[in-house]
């Protein structure tokens, strides 16, 4: 056995020098887990033998070493999908199992093993319907002198026992219908006689949903016409069972507050709006559909006045047991010829019974201006920086799942194959800020039910982090739930929703990075996700020149700078780092004594003050660097080219608190000017003049400046 487990681990050396030796790629076992969900299965011979077998099972598994718990000194070695025999004398043993993944990682588990030749005895078995899953019953059972049981369903024309389990452990089964069934559950041991339970079980459907839809992004009033949702502000007025003579028997569900029209034995069904609605400015129709026995419907818009021979249907499959997410392009509906402007009434036609949610038109928002933040995977993003921590990633994957909510050709691949804390992040090049509504972003999400796997929720986190060392001590999250198998766009409002970690984090300046993390953390269950169209906020307004900033970073569009009887450092290491400014290099002023001591720079062309009249720059004056009684003020000066430019300036004057980084803003347009109090008017200023702590004096002062931006 260690000469098979040498020969692997050489066998895999081999392989990584030959990969190297090839150039092939090894960064994938980077992301390889050690192995989950490890346990092993036992099938005891009923013939007093002894005689076990032991299949290992794990997830991410490639070798085994059976350990077998009695006078057996070395392991046997087991390949993933294979099993083992051994033969034991009566008795309780500790069967271990050590499971290696590809690297050699290991991880081992130690589990019970009872070999008698006895007969079972008080044999327990409990049986229940689950709670969440329609017609599936979960069994255990528990028996002294067993080692494994069997589950007999009764049901006519399917090969029984249907399941077995060890001992002590739970099996689940589903059944096909609904209804009363003879089951059995055989426990089994080494001996020949084997012990048995029977009873008459009901096995139940669950016919209406036990959780809600997920709850609809948020939107802009005009971007948004809702039928039926707590989401939004519905029509008023809407009867949702008129008399159209149907067989639909109609109820007004409640699931814990959330309202969700029910329609049961459905033949056909109406919903008579309130009032006329014009749809044909929205580009998608949304439902959210919950069904214990349909498998499809058809979904009719209908114009006010229409008559039958010229109504349109889009037909949709539904998925039994589930939410299933509807969205359904108005053209499906306008390329039959249906107009769409004067629409009164809905029909849905189908069979069974249906739970409905979420009834709106949509489009998509009205541009206000360039997202600050945003990747469509097209190559026509501003993000540059994404990564992968403990988790798989493509971010040119061809888009699996196309249809009408997002038919890119590429998106993002979220691969997590078990890492404890897997997400995909970017920093972005400056902080965020979080203010003047610029507190949203939005992402599209598809996660294929199939790549699921454990017991995580299904949901989708955004966290907020700094630059800093273990930045998720100090970060902001927002957790959404999502659904499974369709595209669906998620919203994350940091000014409104719910925020765990730092729970105001509007007040906080230097998050620079965004965390994306899919189905929780602290797991090794597996998920794969697709990610596309990320968003974050808008720009105020597109830029006009002059075109004015430099945050000092080697970024900046200003090359002029110059000191008039003043020190000036203009790549200094920022001396006083915190929350509202942790950039690496500062403007550094030293006004040894200067009598009008200043910095200043020139641009071209001249300021427009009528389209742009605010300037902003941070500063830090720490109070051990002055000397002397001046104020402690920040000016700003506008000049002209001319000689004696002083003569003619326009200057605003600001009071500055000293210790501490601080915004100031400059706003020329309605702040109270000195010198020429009417700069709007003045189209030749190209100059900035920056003064701390006045002038006509030989004081000293040292001050830090850094992020100056000249915006509208």
């Amino acid at each position: 056995m260690k000469k098979f487990k040498t020969i692997y681990k050489a066998l895999l050396i081999l392989f990584i020098i030959s990969a190297c030796t090839e150039e092939r790629n090894l960064d994938f076992l980077d992301t390889v887990q050690p192995p989950t969900n490890v346990e092993a299965m036992y099938n005891i011979t009923q013939d007093n033998s002894g005689l076990v077998t032991i299949t290992p099972i794990a997830e991410g598994a490639t070798l085994f070493d059976i350990y077998f718990g009695d006078t057996t000194t070395e392991p046997e070695n087991v390949e993933a999908g294979s099993y083992v025999q051994h033969t034991y004398a009566e008795g309780s043993y500790q069967v271990k199992v050590v499971a290696y993944n590809i690297k050699g990682d290991t991880t081992e588990i130690t589990q019970d093993l009872m070999v008698s030749f006895k007969a079972p005895e008080n044999l327990a078995v409990t049986i229940e319907n689950d709670a969440a899953i329609s017609k599936q019953l979960n069994v255990s059972a528990t028996a002294d002198f067993a080692t494994t049981f069997e589950f007999y369903s009764g049901e006519t024309g399917v090969d029984q026992p249907v399941a077995t389990a060890n001992i002590g452990e739970a099996l689940s089964y589903q059944y096909a219908t609904a209804g009363t069934y003879s089951v059995k559950v055989v426990a089994k041991g080494g001996a020949i006689e084997t012990t048995e339970y029977t009873a008459e079980f009901e096995v139940t459907e669950i016919l209406a949903p036990i959780a809600s839809a997920i709850v609809p992004p948020a939107k802009n009033e005009e971007d948004v016409i809702s039928i039926f949702s707590d989401a939004y502000t519905d029509i008023a007025g809407t009867d949702f069972n008129p008399n159209w003579s149907q067989n639909t028997i109609y109820n007004a569900f409640d699931l814990n507050g959330d309202a969700i029209l029910q329609y049961s034995n459905l033949n056909y069904q109406g919903i008579d709006l309130g009032s006329e609605i014009d749809a044909s400015a929205m580009e998608i129709l949304h439902l959210d559909i919950w069904t214990p026995d349909a498998t499809s419907i058809d979904i009719y818009p209908l114009p006010n006045g229409v008559q039958p021979a010229d109504e349109r249907f889009v037909a949709k499959d539904l998925k039994p047991n589930s939410w299933t997410t509807i969205n359904i392009p108005m053209s499906d509906f306008t390329d039959q010829g249906l107009p769409i402007d004067k629409l009164k009434q809905f029909k849905f036609v189908g069979s069974g019974t249906v739970f409905i949610d979420n009834i709106y038109f949509y489009k998509a928002p009205s541009p206000t201006g360039t997202p600050i933040v945003f990747d469509d995977f097209e190559g026509n993003g501003n993000i540059s920086t994404w990564a992968g921590d403990d988790c798989g990633m493509n971010i040119a994957f061809a888009n699996p799942f196309k249809d009408a909510l997002n038919d890119s050709d590429t998106v993002l691949e979220y691969n997590d194959t078990g890492g404890t804390y897997a997400n995909v992040r970017f920093d972005k090049d400056s902080d965020f800020d979080l203010s003047d509504g610029n507190s949203v972003f939005t992402i599209k999400i598809y996660v294929p039910s199939s790549s699921v796997a454990g017991s995580q929720p299904n949901q989708l986190s955004l966290k907020l982090q700094d630059s800093d060392p273990n930045p998720w001590e100090r970060q902001s999250e927002i957790i959404k739930p999502i659904a499974l198998d369709t595209w669906q766009e998620v919203s994350f409002d940091f000014a409104n929703d719910p925020v765990l970690g730092q729970t105001n984090p509007l007040s906080i300046t230097n998050f620079r990075r965004v965390v994306l993390q899919v189905n929780s953390e602290n797991n090794n269950d597996n998920v794969i996700a697709y990610l596309d169209d990320l968003s974050y906020g808008n720009e105020i307004a597109a830029d006009t020149a002059p075109f004015v900033k430099d945050s000092f970073e080697g970024d900046g569009t200003i090359s002029t700078w110059a000191g008039d009887d003043c020190g000036m450092n203009i790549a200094f290491a920022n001396p006083f780092k915190d929350a509202l400014n942790d950039s690496d290099t500062v403007l550094e002023y030293n006004d040894t004594g200067g009598t009008y001591a200043n910095v200043r720079f020139d641009i071209s062309p001249n300021y427009d003050l009528t389209a742009k009249s605010k300037f902003s720059i941070k500063i830090y004056v720490p109070s051990s660097s002055i000397t002397g009684s001046q104020p402690n003020q920040l000016s700003f000066k506008l000049q002209d080219a001319d000689p004696n430019p002083w003569e003619r300036q326009s200057e605003i004057i600001k009071p500055i608190a000293l210790d501490t980084w601080q915004e100031v803003t400059f706003d020329f347009a309605n702040d109270t000017v000195l010198g020429q109090t009417n700069p709007l008017s003045i189209t030749n200023f190209n100059r900035i003049v920056i003064q701390v702590n006045s002038e006509n004096n030989s004081d000293k002062v040292i001050a830090y400046l850094d992020d100056l931006n000249y915006y509208k």
